[in-house]
């Protein structure tokens, strides 16, 4: 199973009403066919009354064998029902890669 399927799978446990997993991976400086960068978007009543730190925390629990592993960049883009709508459903977009060779 893909790396972007196991987060999908796994993100699926906060009953999102919006979920979008994007493998940014060829945007980066990692080899073709690499499951390193994700954005994730996720649209959630769960999120309701909980500060972005603890949303993230929820993520990052879930997530933690792919973060130890072959995740290196994780983007969240957490919402709220409410929150997404009053953005029109739109989140940010990724800032171009900077590189990795090191210098």
């Amino acid at each position: 199973m893909s790396v972007q399927s196991q987060i999908e799978q796994k993100l699926a446990a906060l009953a999102p009403e919006a979920l979008q997993v994007e493998n940014e991976s060829h945007l980066h400086n990692v080899p073709a066919n690499s499951e390193t960068h994700f954005k994730v978007t996720l649209v959630s009543e769960r999120f309701d009354a909980m500060m972005p730190v603890k949303r993230h925390q929820q993520i990052y629990a879930l997530l933690a064998d792919e973060l130890s592993g072959p995740v290196h960049a994780l983007a969240l883009h957490l919402y709220t029902p409410a929150e997404w709508q009053a953005r029109g459903g739109g989140r940010p977009d990724s800032p171009n890669c900077r590189g990795g060779s090191g210098k």
